[in-house]
């Protein structure tokens, strides 16, 4: 048998995903077929159904465990679930194995087997340094992989390996009186890129997905008649994306990120090491044009060998959306408790709040889902696109859109410490000319996930 005939079902709960889906590419890298709803699912199919069809098709059931998804029954409940469904339909044998993201008890998931022949290859320990390497030899050795294909078999860099690591944080969410409703804790995998003298730029992995791109035209019109502002228009027309994994800068580049790659060597343009009016090392770096935005990227990617960009449009509002659908992150408004921008102006019935009148330190506030802070406020953040007006013929795939777009200028997303909050919600676009810098310009960048797994 060889590996790409090998397909792996990953069972996980969902506050798995970041860890599960760094096994996922993983798993691909390595030559083999992991099926992963969140990345194998097609827009308009029901999970419910393609689920049991998946772990038919499948010759492993991965049961990738937590402390959480053991203790409150998430991988017993989706194997119900196919087995429910299927019945008696599915011949022969599929190989279960048991796998720890963390520290954690084993759960009794035998029980669970009604219908199935489970057999147990092995108990692993991915959260051990060696977890994906008793895998492989389990599954060669079940398996009797053919020898050609193990030499084919792509090595995953250790540097990398060793570099991904998972946090936890917490989210707050709040109803449209600014009053926090919601406190959830949450997990995000990522990886920490050395920049030298022990300053590091943390990289959060955004899990691919589809999702609902600008606002509706109701909504549209409801702001434009309250704020009188036409710019809404351009969030216009609401439109479906899927969005590949990537990874994100958890926070906006910070002063000392910035004079880190800012003091090395030339490749388009010169770069001053400490532009930024309001002056910190945490604090992000402002006072930065779109040139010199994609300078730093071209420097940062040279230094470290991973090819970094600024984001697209679609790409930063997915990242900031963060699987919500309400007008920030938080909920249905903003408040200057969670977040730095003109805090005593309103947006919704909340209560008006502190303006601070400059920028603050990067990860003050609350992050959304994906583990991001300052998504709201704080700095505008340069895009990759070319601008336009609106979004007819905007591409489906998150990709950066430059066709037929004002190459003199391009989007800025996220609001800043100095605007009203409805320039800060996660559909407004904003943009400028490259050329223009103000001390509300700052920008985060992104790279690929195949460039770091």
């Amino acid at each position: 048998m060889k590996k790409s005939e090998i397909q792996i079902f990953l069972a996980h709960a969902s506050e798995d995903k970041p860890a599960v889906l760094a096994l996922y590419n993983r798993l691909k890298q390595a030559g083999y077929k992991p099926w992963l709803d969140e990345e194998d699912l097609i827009a308009g199919q029901i999970w419910r159904d393609e689920i049991p069809k998946a772990i038919k098709a499948s010759q492993i059931f991965l049961a990738c465990l937590s402390g959480k998804s053991a203790k409150q029954g998430y991988i017993q409940r989706e194997l119900r679930i196919a087995l429910d469904t299927l019945g008696q339909m599915l011949p022969g044998t599929i190989f279960f194995i048991p796998m720890r993201l963390e520290e954690c008890e084993i759960p009794d998931l035998r029980s669970a087997e009604v219908g199935l022949n489970l057999r147990d290859i092995h108990r692993l320990d991915y959260w051990k340094e060696n977890g994906f390497e008793q895998l492989e030899r389990a599954i060669t050795y079940q398996f009797k992989l053919e020898p050609e294909e193990l030499k084919q078999s792509v090595i995953v860099p250790e540097e990398p390996k060793k570099l991904l690591s998972v946090f936890n944080f917490e989210i707050v969410g709040v109803n449209a009186k600014g009053e926090q409703i919601k406190k959830e804790s949450k997990q995000s995998q990522y990886f920490a890129q050395d920049l030298g003298n022990g300053i590091t730029l943390e990289m959060i992995a955004i899990p691919g997905g589809t999702f609902t791109m600008g606002t509706e035209d109701e909504e549209i019109e409801r702001l434009v008649k309250k704020f009188n502002w036409d710019g809404f228009r351009w969030e216009r027309p609401q439109h479906r994306v899927t969005v590949s994994s990537f990874y994100m800068g958890r926070y906006p580049i910070t002063q000392s990120q910035w004079k880190a790659i800012a003091a090395t060597a030339k490749i388009d343009i010169d770069l001053e090491t400490n532009p930024s009016n309001f002056k910190g090392d945490e604090l992000p770096v402002e006072i930065v044009n779109w040139y010199q935005a994609t300078e730093f990227c071209k420097r940062l990617s040279r230094e470290t060998k991973r090819e970094y960009r600024l984001p697209s449009e679609a790409e930063w509002e997915y990242a900031c959306r963060a699987g919500t659908t309400t007008p920030f992150y938080f909920g249905e408004t903003i408040t200057g408790k969670f977040a730095n921008y003109r805090a005593s102006n309103t947006y919704a019935e909340e209560a008006k709040g502190e303006y601070r009148q400059q920028t603050t330190p990067v990860g003050q506030f609350p992050p959304n889902a994906f583990g991001l802070y300052d998504m709201h406020g704080n700095v505008w953040e340069w895009c990759a696109d070319t601008w336009h007006d609106n979004y007819d013929g905007a591409p489906r795939d998150g990709s950066v859109w430059t066709e037929n777009g004002n190459d003199n200028r391009s989007p800025l997303r996220g609001g800043s410490w100095c605007f009203n909050p409805y320039f800060c919600r996660s559909a407004y676009r904003g943009f400028n000319n490259r050329r223009d810098f103000s001390s509300f310009y700052g920008f985060r960048v992104v790279c690929g996930a195949g460039r770091t797994l």
